[in-house]
């Protein structure tokens, strides 16, 4: 223990986070405002299934309904290994946030028109977690710019090496 330490505990160690998986069409079709991480309630098989990184965000999306916030979509592979006791792929799946968060994420919902978007499933130390995005959608001109934008980067970094 350090001399300089007044609570007696150990430092904390940082978490390793380990990505399942990513969802890149949200940030194709969406302009992200602002990122929250929920955790996230799960079944035994589907944990195990995490495992095996057998998870498909594209066509997920979140929704506040009576003061709770849910999952749709997520597409989480039947575990090969499991019995009778084995998930349904695409259930709603109840997300964790605080009810204050949860209070602001309904307004700014129902004021504008934004969306709940899950950006990333991860590993928190034991704990699986999910990157929600407040969303708004883009216009099919506003996709070919940021893709214009991207290819220009990509050419710049080729003439630079």
């Amino acid at each position: 223990m350090k001399e300089n330490d007044k609570t007696g505990k150990a430092p904390e160690k940082p978490r390793r986070e380990t990505v399942i998986a990513l969802n890149k069409k949200a940030y194709h079709d969406f302009e992200i405002q602002n990122k929250y991480d929920a955790g996230i309630v799960l079944k035994g098989t589907e944990v195990k299934s995490l495992r095996e990184h057998k998870v498909s965000l594209v066509d997920a999306y979140a929704r506040v309904k009576k003061g709770e916030v849910w999952l749709f979509n997520a597409n989480i592979a039947i575990y090969r290994l499991g019995t009778f006791t084995n998930h349904e792929p695409t259930s709603a799946r109840k997300l964790l946030f605080k009810k204050s968060e949860i209070r602001k994420l309904d307004i700014k919902l129902k004021d504008k028109s934004l969306t709940l978007v899950p950006l990333k499933m991860y590993f928190s130390g034991p704990y699986v977690k999910v990157e929600i995005g407040l969303a708004k959608g883009k216009r099919q001109y506003d996709k070919r710019e940021s893709i214009k934008k991207s290819e220009i980067q990509r050419k710049l970094k080729r003439v630079k090496i």
